[in-house]
């Protein structure tokens, strides 16, 4: 069975000024993937989550959301699909003068036409959502690091969105919070059928959570693989991947 592709990228380069980072990059994150994005520092893993967000137009190629080709939008269609999608940042990025329910109220009260009283209702189930029942009038300042990150999840959660976009979500966790978040965000893949795709080096979570990947090399600046991490630790097509999922072993 063919599976729909909710992100189609073609022929995609990117690159600041004269400077290219990533070339001639094709791929496409299905509906329902837990899609990761991983390799070595410097090799464009932030840069392509911000062409996917719109947030850095690329210097060739298209990126087709939803049927929409953000590089060619106008502004109405390219706000339409950001209203669509969510974003986790690696710090949360809560506004530390809100309560938790307040950050996440904040895009409702914006983009939707509900009540006062359902924007709250609807905050309130999406702090639920993520572990964070009864943590509505807390400062973000209140709460652990990890609870922040639930919270900014919750967020971006808000507005029912079809994609969710997480940069680096384990930093600054320890093992268990990040482990616990890892299971968040597959619960939240199985039981909204949200399609996630995820920016990070941590071979654990890449691992427990990705169902697709693409591996970007910064030597060649280029897609080395795409797949399944756990099958790309099985029949590595290169070494640069196999020592990239192994920490280094040599094969």
């Amino acid at each position: 069975m063919t599976k729909e592709a909710i992100i189609q990228v073609n022929d995609l380069t990117i690159g600041y000024g004269d400077y290219v980072l990533l070339h001639d990059a094709n791929f496409q994150v299905n509906k329902g993937d837990v899609f990761i994005i991983m390799g070595g520092s410097g090799c464009g893993k932030s840069s392509m989550l911000r062409v996917l967000t719109g947030l850095l137009p690329p210097k060739k190629g298209n990126v087709i959301i939803n049927g929409t080709d953000i590089t060619q939008a106008s502004p109405a269609e390219l706000q339409k699909i950001r209203e669509q999608s969510g974003i986790l940042y690696q710090s949360g990025a809560l506004f530390s003068s809100m309560t938790l329910a307040e950050n996440i109220m904040l895009p409702l009260q914006q983009y939707s036409d509900y009540s006062p009283s359902t924007i709250k209702e609807l905050a309130h189930l999406k702090l639920a959502l993520v572990g964070l029942n009864g943590f509505d009038d807390f400062y973000p300042s209140e709460i652990s690091g990890g609870m922040k990150k639930r919270a900014g999840l919750a967020r971006a959660l808000a507005l029912d969105p079809d994609i969710v976009y997480f940069d680096e979500p384990s930093a600054g966790l320890d093992p268990i919070s990040s482990r616990n978040l890892d299971d968040l965000i597959i619960e939240l893949n199985r039981s909204l059928g949200t399609t996630i795709v995820v920016v990070t080096h941590e071979l654990a979570s890449l691992f427990a959570i990705g169902t697709n990947s693409i591996f970007l090399d910064a030597n060649t600046k280029t897609i080395l693989a795409q797949g399944n991490p756990k099958e790309l630790l099985k029949n590595p097509p290169n070494k640069e991947v196999y020592q990239f999922l192994t920490r280094g072993e040599t094969k």
